[in-house]
């Protein structure tokens, strides 16, 4: 028993559908062979054992051994064809009880119909044909047993009648009952796979994010370092080996950071082989963008964050540099790092003007960074300055929160 049996609540496969329901769930319905001859062969058994107790009743003869027979073997195609199978074994077992022959194991096939048609979600016939089969009991019982076999019959009584009806009632209750708890596995099951793919989704998104991080920032290094490369190949073959130097380094930090995010995906359940960076790597970062050209002055200090609180912050970070190297005319860049109202707000101001596309960048880096703060329930604002260049704003909750984080305040505009 697992944990919730244990604690006296109902048992796993009660709350979520049996081990088995899954595989064949949403598959077409299988021929019911091995069960319809156990049954049938079952009723026929049963049907000659239970009629050496009733003596009053009708022996057993051909027409009786066709009838159970037939009702038996209706349900081979109760899954298939559940209103008419449910309607026809309603049908045999009438005229076999009218005809005065024993009763036994054949209102087993009727229950076996009806809960298969209540479950298949064809409850009015179900409901029908079980209310049609008591009538005709009724009918039989009371009045028409005269005219009937076996002769000498005597009329039922209305509590026999009354036993019929609850066993009616308790055969179509416990279907309706199973049928319910099937449409709930299948909105369990529904929202499980939902659940699955959204955490997909979100994984995607997550590794596709840092990837573009991870190479957005190394590749615009390494492109402005192969330019001035190029560009002093012939005139300053020193400055020039400076930049091949930086464009080793650089692709070497790039690729241990993409191994990283692999090894991340090849084996989920482990912990990383190396932290995730962090704001402790401005430095790195500032001298990064000093190799690129780019003058970083940092303003303020980093609090002490969450590792994913503190991961986004140097993303983000890392982008809005990225994009001045890549989209801006500045050669100047100011980092301020503020700790206020519970959240960290962080500031990048270049001067301008863009170049080509917009300073802030056109393609997946606002968006990335938008998802990193909205992941956790902080805000990103990034656009030009009203006195020329472009800002990214960014307002983080110290204490991660599926909540709006506080707004930027006066000084951030």
């Amino acid at each position: 028993m697992d944990e919730q049996r244990a604690r006296g609540g109902s048992p796993r496969w009660w709350r979520h559908g049996p081990a088995w329901w899954d595989r064949w769930e949403g598959r077409e319905p299988r021929w019911p062979w091995r069960s319809t001859v156990l049954v049938t062969a079952f009723v026929l058994a049963g049907s000659n054992f239970a009629a050496h107790g009733q003596g009053q009743r009708a022996e057993l003869d051909l027409f009786a051994r066709a009838l159970l027979l037939v009702a038996g073997g209706l349900l081979l195609w109760r899954k298939r064809y559940p209103v008419a199978v449910v309607f026809g074994t309603a049908a045999a077992v009438m005229v076999y009880l009218g005809a005065g022959y024993p009763y036994g194991p054949v209102l087993l096939t009727v229950a076996l119909a009806c809960f298969s048609a209540i479950v298949a979600g064809h409850r009015r016939a179900a409901w029908a044909a079980m209310g049609m089969l008591w009538a005709g009991h009724v009918l039989v019982g009371p009045w028409l047993f005269r005219w009937l076999p076996p002769s000498g019959d005597s009329a039922a009584s209305w509590g026999e009648e009354i036993v019929v009806a609850t066993w009616v009632v308790a055969i179509a209750a416990v279907a309706e009952l199973f049928r319910v708890r099937r449409e709930q596995w299948a909105r369990e099951r529904a929202e499980r796979a939902e659940a699955a793919r959204r955490r997909a989704d979100e994984e995607r998104l997550r590794i596709a994010r840092e990837l573009h991080d991870v190479l957005a920032h190394s590749i615009s290094v390494i492109n402005v370092q192969a330019g001035v490369g190029l560009a002093l190949l012939d005139t300053d073959p020193e400055q020039a080996r400076t930049a091949l130097t930086t464009i080793k380094d650089q692709s070497k930090e790039a690729l241990g950071e993409v191994r990283q995010v692999l090894d991340t995906l090849r084996t989920p359940g482990d912990a990383p082989r190396a932290p995730a960076p962090g704001l402790d790597r401005l430095p790195e970062l500032v001298e990064q963008a000093a190799s690129a050209g780019l003058t970083v002055d940092v303003e303020g200090e980093p609090p002490s964050l969450a590792p994913g609180t503190d991961l986004a912050a140097f993303r983000i970070v890392q982008e809005a540099l990225t994009n001045v190297v890549r989209h801006s005319g500045s050669r100047h860049a100011r980092v301020r790092l503020a700790r206020e109202a519970g959240a960290l707000r962080l500031r990048v101001d270049d001067d301008g003007p863009a170049t080509g596309d917009d300073a802030g960048g056109s393609g997946n880096g606002l968006a990335g960074m938008r998802e990193r703060a909205a992941a956790l329930g902080g805000t990103i604002e990034a656009g030009p300055r009203p006195d020329g260049g472009f800002r990214v704003l960014a307002v983080l909750p110290l204490a991660a929160s599926a909540g709006a984080s506080p707004r930027p305040t006066q000084e951030d505009r």
